[in-house]
């Protein structure tokens, strides 16, 4: 089973104005096998908690601990990360000229495992992740992102959780910018992988509509850097019904 805990995590970024806290005091625990839900509204922190937990050099840990089954993840390196089973979905996901799909897929495969997997079984199951996602066989020969969707981007992002198999994996609003046939398709594949390695998962989000199909067993309300208030996933419908309004003005 892994755990990842976020400790007492506060973390600032240099501004034009000078440094800026923005997560100020975060303590959440997930486990192998639990969904967990980060909703709240823009700029209160979700992303930044997304990107620390990643590794992303912007975001300076001033106090707390992030460890992942007691190994203290603030010293790792951001490939460490990821070959300790750390999975970030971006939000938007960035182009890679010159490097293809195929070749992006068996490359981080290989980083993670330490070796190559056999190219016989590496193209099937390959092949059956993009079926299953509805995506056309000649995307692997394109370079990563490139021309592409936000759909099409955000497939291919959960293309990478089948494939890679991590052991917790951060979805930072996979959500957005999709319509409604590919919002089923993309958290099918998620519930697909989910069920499949059993991983850890956090999912940030606005919106109640993903947690239709992802069901959460936690929901953290994120106002201002702080979990606000958490609970199960009958606090989502609250928020969609509410707003988050009484925690921004409170």
């Amino acid at each position: 089973m892994a755990i990842l805990q976020i400790k007492n995590l506060h973390v600032s970024v240099e501004t034009e104005q000078g440094k800026k806290e923005i997560l100020r005091g975060v303590d959440l625990t997930i486990k192998s096998g639990e969904t967990h839900a980060i909703m709240g509204p823009n700029g209160s922190g979700k992303s930044t908690l997304a990107y620390t937990v990643a590794g992303h050099p912007k975001y300076e840990v001033t106090e707390g601990e992030i460890l992942l089954d007691g190994e203290n993840v603030l010293e790792m390196s951001v490939d460490e990360r990821a070959r300790a089973g750390l999975f970030l979905a971006m939000q938007y996901p960035v182009e890679i000229p010159g490097v293809s799909v195929s070749n992006f897929l068996r490359t981080a495969k290989t980083a993670i495992d330490g070796e190559a997997p056999a190219l016989r079984t590496w193209i099937k199951d390959m092949r059956a992740g993009m079926d299953a996602l509805r995506m056309d066989s000649s995307f692997t020969e394109r370079n990563v992102n490139e021309g592409f969707s936000g759909g099409e981007k955000k497939r291919h992002e959960i293309l990478q959780l089948e494939l890679l198999k991590p052991r917790i994996a951060i979805l930072d609003e996979t959500d957005s910018g999709l319509d409604v046939d590919a919002l089923k398709i993309v958290s099918e594949g998620v519930n697909r992988a989910k069920a499949a390695n059993d991983f850890g998962l956090l999912l940030i989000t606005h919106y109640t509509r993903i947690l239709n199909y992802i069901k959460p067993d936690f929901v953290h309300v994120f106002v201002a850097g702080k979990v606000a208030e958490q609970g199960g996933p009958e606090l989502a419908e609250r928020l969609e019904a509410e707003g988050y309004d009484r925690y921004v003005n409170a």
